[in-house]
C-alpha cells in the first residue's frame, strides 16, 4: 500500500484475501447499517435512513478497528405515527418476514467467514423488533452448528444522543424522537454530511404531528402531515449536524469497546 493511503473499513472496498486477514479468527467487529428507502419531507432525500447509520457506523469502526458491511437499504413498512406512514409516494418497504429472514442470512454468512461480534446499527424505528428476531433466528440456527460464540449488539443511533446535545438543538423544547421524522436531527444530520441532497428552502414549517393513542388500519392518510414530516426541520443546521455526529460516534464507539470485551 502507498504511504498516506488509508485502509478502507467498509468490507465491499476490500479484495477478499484482505477481508479474509482481518475477520479470521474473530478478530474484527463487523458494523451492519440497516436502514429503509422512506420519503422525507419535500426537502430531502428518500435514503437518509441508510446513509445516516452508515456514515456513523464507518466513524465508529476506524475508532475501534472495525469494518462496515454494505447496508441493508430497505427496512419493514412505515408507520404513520413514526414515519408518517407506508402510504407516502417513493416509500419502499419490506414485509417484516422479508426483513428477518435477510438479517438472519446475513449475520450466518458472516459467521461463516469468521466473524464473531457484530453491532447491528439501526437507522429507521420501525426496524427494529425485525432486527432483533433476524438475530435471534441466526444465533438458534448457529447453535445448532456448533457456533456458540457469536455476539450481536443491536442498537439505534439516535438513542446515544444525550441530554446535553437534546438542550443545545432543543432549546425551545424537544419534541420527542417519535415526531422526528424528517425533522430538525435527520435533517441537521444530512446537512453536515450531504448538504447536495437537503434544500432548506422547501421545508414545510408546522407544528409536530399529533395523534390518538392507538394505531388505526387501514390508516387515515389525512393523518399524517402533508409535507410527509412529523416536525419542522426549519430549526436544522449543519453546525447541529455535527455535534449529532459527533457525540453519536463517541457513544457507540465506546460503548462497543465495552460490549464486545
Amino acid at each position: 500500500m502507498e504511504q498516506g493511503v488509508t485502509q478502507s473499513v467498509m468490507i465491499a472496498e476490500l479484495a477478499w484475501p484482505e477481508y479474509d486477514r482481518q475477520v479470521k479468527g474473530g478478530k474484527s467487529t463487523v458494523l451492519l447499517p440497516i436502514g429503509a428507502l422512506e420519503q422525507h419531507g419535500h426537502h430531502m432525500s428518500m435514503n437518509p435512513d441508510v446513509l445516516l447509520p452508515t456514515a456513523i457506523a464507518e466513524r465508529v469502526a476506524r475508532n475501534i478497528g472495525g469494518l462496515v458491511a454494505p447496508a441493508i437499504s430497505y427496512g419493514y413498512k412505515s408507520q404513520q405515527k413514526s414515519g408518517g406512514g407506508n402510504h407516502m409516494p417513493g416509500t419502499t418497504s419490506l414485509d417484516g418476514y422479508t426483513l428477518t429472514c435477510t438479517i438472519k442470512d446475513i449475520l450466518k454468512e458472516l459467521a461463516r467467514h469468521g466473524v464473531r461480534k457484530v453491532a447491528m446499527v439501526n437507522g429507521h424505528y420501525e426496524n427494529s423488533m425485525f432486527i432483533v428476531e433476524g438475530v435471534d433466528l441466526a444465533l438458534r440456527e448457529l447453535g445448532w452448528e456448533g457456533i456458540k460464540n457469536f455476539n450481536v449488539v443491536v442498537l439505534s443511533y439516535w438513542d446515544f444522543v444525550t441530554e446535553e446535545a437534546i438542550k443545545e438543538i432543543y432549546p425551545d423544547g424537544f419534541p420527542g424522537w417519535a415526531v422526528e421524522h424528517g425533522g430538525v436531527l435527520e435533517t441537521s444530520l444530512m446537512l453536515h454530511l450531504h448538504p447536495q441532497l437537503v434544500d432548506v428552502s422547501k421545508v414545510v414549517d408546522h407544528a409536530p404531528a399529533t395523534f390518538p393513542p392507538y394505531d388505526f388500519f387501514p390508516i387515515k392518510p389525512e393523518w399524517t402531515p402533508a409535507s410527509g414530516c412529523l416536525s419542522s426541520a426549519k430549526n436544522a443546521t449543519a453546525e447541529k449536524g455535527k455535534l449529532l455526529l459527533d457525540v453519536c460516534v463517541q457513544g457507540i464507539s465506546h460503548e462497543l469497546s465495552v460490549a464486545f470485551v
